[in-house]
Parts: structure tokens; C-alpha cells; sequence
């Protein structure tokens, strides 16, 4: 999937400066790099790849908490995205598709107009995903006595009894200002497009994704993975595909932290990077493990422990493999054998390897089924 290398951060036409494509909404993202002939010290090294595991690890721990609260919620804003076996098989099949796709559109139109029109699409997705991110945290440092309005965005079609909901919405004084604090990052990312406000759009993004794509069973988490697995290790070892989109997509999808920052401070421009793709993809299926030892009513929470360790495992790993060899790594070849072969060594060693494959998360729509026939039973009894 994704490698940290040195890349500058100006020409981006000539120096390849994402490390990461995301080839869905929320897929795994791909990366290459072109290095530039700058050797880092020892200490810059070490701290943009130790910064580079701190933030991975953030989305994954915060996002997987809050994956939890998610999968109870009723509020439509909150309802997470179900993702299924079958959907997970298809996966690897429709982010090779977008990849070509991407590959073939570089091809034959001009780079610049692309990449503006990206810059503008995540520039939006950036402002809603940063604003979701914040909303709880801006809930607990506001007083009580701040005055909080409710609000209500609502879209229909037709009239009558054939009216249909596009849009139900509903947000407050809270939310609104956490969409102006996002807005003005926004516009940061889009003149400047430092490198900070990219890690601001990139953390929000890969929160979202790990608290809002729930996998339904292990079993469609090992399917998703798996496939994943083969698709990055293939595009990035099989084909030039991956290296001409990587060099030609600007879009924050990587999180990025300069390696110079010692030497240049914060207008540092040799950046080491990670893809979004490699938090997300493992950071869904440690979520699920969270809410699997949520459903078993202990006190401990075994393997989101273990399959978070071996997350940090995994990309250690891949750090050392690419710092040893001076190669790019593509990051889901040791990220999932660990983050699966972990958790199910444990699950072997506690006798609960059954129950794991057999743990079911229903939908949104199932879930608010079943409260809507228990309540109705309660009212007959």
C-alpha cells in the first residue's frame, strides 16, 4: 500500500508528492514514490517515522472507541456504513477499476485541470469530515450556559403521501462552529497546501473511516484484508500503473511529517508519508475486534489490544524492511498477516476461535427493526 519515502514538496508534477491513492471513497491507498537526493540524519528520520506511527495509531484507537458509541446510535448521521462479505470481495475488483481508470484519465487529460478539481472535491469532504471529528470534543468545552440552537437540513421529493427524504439533517450552534473552525483549514489546505493542514484533513478522514465502516463479521474482515493484501502487493510490484497515478494525484490522503523539520522548522520540504489506506483498511477490522469484546461483556478488551499491538508491529516492521533495503514497501503486505494472525493466535489460545467467526453485527436497518418489534411486543404484553 503505502511507503514513506523523501519526497520535496514543490514541483508535484516532477517529484511525485503523494505517497498514497486512494482509489475509493474509503479504500485502501496505494503509493510511490520518486526520491530526491537528500540524505536525512538520524534524528530527522526518527522522528518523522515516529510521528508517522503516533498519528496512524490515533484515528485507529479514537476511531475504533467511537465506532462503538456508533453502532448504537439512531441518529441518521451517525449511522455507520455496513460493509458486507460481498461487498468486501468486490472490493479489490472496483479499487483496481478507479486505479486504471485514474491511470488512463492522467493519460489523456491535463494533470493540472484533474488536480484541480480534486483540490476542490476533498476540500469539501475535508470541512464535513474535520467538523464530524471535532463536534464531540467542541460538546465538551463549551459551558452549559452557551446558548446551543437545534437545526434541521431537510430535502424531499414529491409531495403528499409519495414524499421522499433526500436530506434529514439535523445539527446546532455547536456544529456550525466547528464547520467555520474546518472551513478555515480548508482554505489553508487549498492556498498553502501545508503540510499540517494536510495531517488535519488526513486524520479527520482516516477517524471517520475506522468509526463509520463497520465490518459486519471476522470473517468479511479477512476477506476485505486479504483482498486488499493481494490487490496492493500486485499494483505496486506488477505494473507501472500505480507509479504514474502516485506521481500525478495531489489530494490529502497520506499523512505526511518532513524529515528535515530539525534543520527548516515548520517550512521543512523533504517529507517521509504514509497512505490513509494503511490506516483505515487494518483500522476497521481492529474496530470490529473492540466491539466483538464489547459483546462479550468482560472487563478486558483482549483483541483490540492484541490486533492493535500488532498493528503497531506490522508497521514497524514495514519501516525497518524499507529503511533496511532503501526500497519502497508496500505497508498491507506485513500489516494484515499481523493484524489477523494475531488476534486469532489469542482466540486459539482462549478457546474462543468459534465464537469469534461466529460474532454477527447487524445493519442500522436490521437493528432498528428489532427494537421496533421488541417494543411493540413490550406494548402487547
Amino acid at each position: 500500500m503505502s511507503e514513506a519515502e523523501q519526497v520535496p514538496a514543490s514541483a508535484p508534477e516532477a517529484a511525485a508528492v503523494l505517497d498514497a491513492l486512494n482509489a475509493t471513497d474509503s479504500n485502501g491507498t496505494e503509493a510511490l514514490n520518486a526520491t530526491a537526493k537528500f540524505v536525512a540524519t538520524p534524528e530527522g528520520t526518527a522522528l518523522a517515522y515516529g510521528s508517522l506511527v503516533f498519528m496512524a495509531l490515533l484515528p485507529i484507537f479514537f476511531g475504533a472507541l467511537r465506532s462503538v458509541r456508533c453502532s448504537k446510535s439512531k441518529n441518521s448521521a451517525d449511522m455507520p456504513e455496513t460493509i458486507t462479505s460481498r461487498d468486501a470481495a468486490r472490493f479489490p475488483i472496483i479499487a483496481s477499476c478507479t486505479l486504471f481508470g485514474l491511470y488512463l484519465f492522467f493519460k489523456v487529460f491535463s494533470q493540472e485541470y484533474i488536480n484541480l478539481l480534486l483540490s476542490v472535491y476533498f476540500f469539501v469532504l475535508g470541512v464535513l469530515a474535520l467538523s464530524h471529528t471535532m463536534s464531540p470534543l467542541m460538546s465538551r468545552i463549551f459551558p452549559d450556559s452557551f446558548p446551543n440552537k437545534q437545526y434541521q437540513l431537510l430535502f424531499t421529493q414529491g409531495s403528499g403521501e409519495s414524499k421522499e427524504e433526500i436530506v434529514n439533517y439535523e445539527f446546532d450552534t455547536k456544529n456550525l462552529v466547528c464547520l467555520v473552525i474546518s472551513s478555515v483549514v480548508g482554505v489553508w489546505y487549498l492556498l498553502k497546501k501545508h503540510w499540517i493542514a494536510n495531517n488535519l484533513f488526513g486524520l479527520a478522514f482516516a477517524l471517520n473511516g475506522v468509526e463509520l465502516l463497520h465490518l459486519n463479521n471476522v470473517s468479511t474482515g479477512c476477506i476485505l484484508l486479504g483482498g486488499l493484501f493481494v490487490y496492493d502487493v500486485f499494483w505496486v510490484f506488477g505494473t507501472n500503473v500505480m507509479v504514474t497515478v502516485a506521481k500525478s494525484f495531489e489530494a490529502p490522503i497520506k499523512l505526511v511529517f518532513p524529515q528535515d523539520l530539525l534543520e527548516k522548522g515548520l517550512e521543512a520540504s523533504n517529507f517521509a508519508m504514509l497512505g490513509l489506506g494503511d490506516i483505515v483498511i487494518p483500522g476497521i477490522f481492529i474496530a470490529l475486534l473492540l466491539r466483538f469484546d464489547v459483546s462479550l461483556k468482560k472487563n478486558s478488551r483482549t483483541y483490540f489490544y492484541s490486533s492493535f499491538l500488532a498493528y503497531i508491529f506490522g508497521l514497524g516492521l514495514t519501516i525497518f524492511v524499507m529503511h533496511t533495503f532503501k526500497h519502497a514497501q508496500p505497508a498491507l503486505l506485513y500489516l494484515v498477516p499481523a493484524c489477523v494472525g494475531f488476534p486469532v493466535i489469542v482466540a486459539l489460545f482462549n478457546g474462543e476461535l468459534t465464537e469469534m467467526f461466529r460474532y454477527e453485527e447487524s445493519s442500522p436497518e436490521e437493528a432498528a427493526a428489532k427494537d421496533d418489534s421488541s417494543e411493540s411486543e413490550k406494548k402487547d404484553q
